[in-house]
């Protein structure tokens, strides 16, 4: 079983900055790609940020310069930091991770999402 939990969602003024993070547990025996994908009311879901876990990194063109995705690969943690943030930032955020499981089964997880509301 593995599960990812992200924290670090809330209410920013127009400007601010939060911190996502997402913490992966379970039989994992190694992790790929993990990233961050947002999806707002009545939109598709839309990738942010990705990390391999070379450390090649991938933005949208939406958020590049203003966000950044680190990991720390010891504790399976993905992170990204969100500066100036915008009110068209305001979604729910989510965390993806390719995961190897020690079964030798490797798939996409999805965390449940944290929210972020970014008042004008």
């Amino acid at each position: 079983q593995v599960q990812l939990v992200e924290s670090g969602g809330g209410l920013v003024q127009a400007g601010g900055s939060l911190r996502l993070s997402c913490a992966a547990s379970g039989t994992i025996l190694s992790i790929n790609q993990m990233g961050w994908y947002r999806q707002a009311p009545g939109n598709q879901r839309e990738l942010v940020a990705v990390s391999t876990r070379g450390g090649m990194t991938n933005y949208a063109d939406s958020v590049k310069g203003r966000f950044t995705i680190s990991r720390d690969n010891a504790k399976n943690t993905v992170y990204l930091q969100m500066n100036s943030l915008k009110p068209e930032d305001t979604s729910q955020y989510y965390c993806n991770a390719f995961i190897l499981t020690r079964d030798f089964r490797g798939m996409d997880y999805w965390g449940k999402g944290t929210l972020v509301t970014v008042s004008s």
